[in-house]
């Protein structure tokens, strides 16, 4: 027995209901938790799409009254949480519903961080420094990938620095989650790719973490074996409702891994990334990822193997090395498969921005749970490889 799954472990996780339908108890939900006014925090495309009209009509069936706040951008900018949170206040809501991927899902943490604790969203960077509860928070994904309804992480770009910044405390965990996958019906191909890839990443670095346990491992592989199986099918039908809810159940099983367990190298590298570039997220971590499992490999060699065999790899006759390339050699054929190809010079990274990313990155607390600390050095050769 791994002396580690001795070691005292918590778990933080939200209610959740799970299947199709589930955003149309919205209002229920909302009803139980005491609403009178629900900020509904989402975006155009989710608006278009019609999912935010199931939500908003539950609520109407409940006599609560709602305003819509929709200027979120894909990355969410520290600015938009602030703009949100004044809007917020204006319209004498008490509780909040986002709708959306995990750019929506973050930003409304972040407002409701702002109208309880009455300080700029950027003070909260780091780990346990929010004081007082937000407001109820209801999440509905509409993306397989992010774990952001589940987590205890936000995101948010702070502008000024041109960075996103990780806000994490087991106080924005979502009150609950309704996690359908009728809405997945709507992601185009691209968006399916990059969600997807971010959920095998959140995965992957969860069960890698110095902070696994036992229950995060088991949520882990599964999550792995999941959208290994299922992510590609689902982006070929992609109204096949019954796929989409595999992927779901794969990000779900993610989402609520790396919460506990935390991430390592391939998010501190994307965070900085994304916010140095305003890349999507998932597309970042999707190009990272292979570095990292090469500079990560020798510290944890038998937890790789696993991960591996979840990917549907036979591994038992393969050298150490040979098994290292063979999960690259996995990765990259998903990758390749989702029609997700991209390296960083493709996406206008040049060398010359890797100093300035490595600083950046080697900040981020993500990387305080990495199997192996990197110096600056090694997270510029990792950027290097993946241009």
């Amino acid at each position: 027995m791994e002396l580690a799954s001795l070691e005292l472990r918590k778990f933080v996780a939200p209610e959740f209901v799970i299947g199709s339908d589930a955003r149309r108890l919205a209002g229920r939900y909302a009803k139980n938790f005491g609403a009178s006014g629900v900020f509904v925090v989402t975006g155009p495309h989710i608006i278009k799409a019609g999912w935010v009209e199931d939500v908003t009509g539950s609520l109407d069936a409940e006599d609560i009254q709602y305003t819509v706040f929709s200027e979120v951008s894909p990355n969410p900018r520290d600015h938009e949480v602030m703009k949100g949170a004044e809007l917020y206040e204006q319209s004498e809501c008490n509780s909040i519903v986002a709708v959306g991927g995990g750019s929506p899902i973050d930003c409304a943490k972040g407002i409701g961080i702002v109208v309880t604790n009455k300080q700029h969203i950027l003070t909260f960077e780091g780990v346990d420094t929010i004081l007082v509860p937000p407001p109820p928070l209801i999440c509905i994904p509409t993306t397989a990938g992010t774990g952001a309804d589940v987590s205890q992480f936000a995101i948010v770009n702070d502008t000024t620095r041109k960075v996103k910044i990780a806000i994490i405390s087991k106080k924005i965990v979502p009150d609950i989650a309704l996690v359908d996958p009728v809405p997945l019906t709507s992601l185009s191909p691209e968006l399916t790719a990059q969600t997807g890839m971010d959920a095998i990443t959140h995965s992957m670095e969860a069960y890698v973490s110095n902070a696994s346990s036992p229950v995060t491992d088991t949520l882990a592989l599964e999550s792995i074996a999941q959208m290994s199986k299922y992510l590609l099918v689902a982006q070929k039908n992609p109204d096949n409702i019954g796929y989409r809810n595999q992927t779901l159940l794969g990000s779900l099983f993610a989402g609520l891994a790396f919460s506990n367990a935390s991430l390592g190298a391939v998010h501190a590298m994307a965070h900085s990334l994304g916010g140095f570039s305003d890349l999507p997220h998932g597309l970042c971590n999707s190009i990272l990822l292979e570095p990292v499992i090469d500079f990560n490999f020798d510290v944890c060699r038998s937890r790789y193997g696993t991960v591996a065999e979840k990917m549907g790899v036979e591994s038992t006759s393969l050298s150490p090395e040979g098994l290292k390339d063979a999960l690259k050699s996995a990765v990259r054929s998903l990758r390749e498969s989702l029609g997700d190809t991209e390296t960083l010079s493709d996406i206008g990274v040049s060398k010359t921005d890797i100093p300035e990313l490595a600083k950046k990155a080697k900040r981020d607390p993500c990387l305080a749970t990495n199997p192996r600390k990197p110096t600056l050095e090694d997270i510029e050769r990792m950027y290097e490889k993946a241009l």
